[in-house]
């Protein structure tokens, strides 16, 4: 059975080519439209990643990134923020926050599939692509 990556964007553009991308790259995908579905999805099930957006409806993803880190149940859940806030100061409070990366739009597909593939494999945790 293949892993799960939840991604969780409001953008519905972003979440269709990232559905296909991880799709492409042999993995299932659960998808959330906010913080608060991506945090309702979680209280059931754990998914092998997160790919997370920041700047999103009924709780941004430094909301969600906090929350998923405080419950014991996910503390270990691999983080990936993708987001348009690309400034250090967002990078710096993502990654203090307990991402594992933090990736700016626009970004490179083959370098986020191998980034997923990194995260999942235990390596490149706490990374600033």
């Amino acid at each position: 059975m293949a892993q799960t990556i939840l991604i969780v964007d409001d953008d519905p553009n972003i979440v269709i080519a990232l559905e296909f991308l991880m799709r492409q790259a042999g993995y299932a995908v659960a998808t959330a439209a906010d913080g608060r579905q991506a945090l309702d999805w979680l209280a059931s099930r754990e998914p092998a990643l997160m790919i997370l957006d920041v700047m999103m409806p009924n709780k941004n993803g430094f909301e969600v990134c906090a929350e998923v880190r405080a419950d014991p149940r996910l503390a270990s859940l691999p983080i990936l923020m993708l987001t348009a806030k690309g400034r250090e100061a967002e990078k710096a409070r993502g990654l203090a926050l307990g991402a594992d990366a933090y990736v700016s739009k626009p970004f490179s597909t083959h370098n986020l599939v191998e980034l997923v593939r990194s995260l999942l494999q235990g390596k490149g945790r706490k990374s600033d692509r």
